[in-house]
């Protein structure tokens, strides 16, 4: 009798251990699924939820509400003037906010003009 309740409290014992490490190794895993603004354009999925996310709720604008008279239009189809437009907002933001202002204008179905397309991704990195 005292084996089967020796055996009986080691197997709770066991148990309990191992639900609590699961438990932790659980948390760790939720706790580093990494959010839109943590995506650093490494992860494709992160990329992919963050464009989905941005597209469901409304735009972020960056000071560039006149930005949206372009949108539906080519992204080679601007003007040298229409052109420094996007340039003046780009060089207002911070390395931080070149990422969430592109999606913001892919959102807000806005192309880049493509002589600007280099500058944002190599700000963005």
């Amino acid at each position: 009798m005292a084996i089967l309740l020796i055996a009986l409290v080691t197997l709770a014992v066991v148990a309990a251990l191992i639900g609590l490490l699961g438990r932790n190794s659980q948390d760790e895993i939720i706790n580093n699924v990494p959010s839109c603004s943590t995506c650093n354009g490494n992860d494709s999925r992160c990329e992919q939820e963050c464009q989905l996310e941005a597209s469901l709720k409304r735009p972020e604008y960056f000071d560039d509400e006149e930005l949206d008279r372009y949108a539906s239009r080519e992204s080679d189809s601007y003007s040298d003037e229409e052109i420094e437009e996007f340039a003046n907002v780009l060089y207002t933001l911070r390395p931080e906010e070149v990422k969430a202002w592109s999606r913001s204008l892919i959102v807000r179905h806005i192309n880049l003009p493509d002589c600007l397309k280099d500058e944002v991704i190599a700000l963005m990195e």
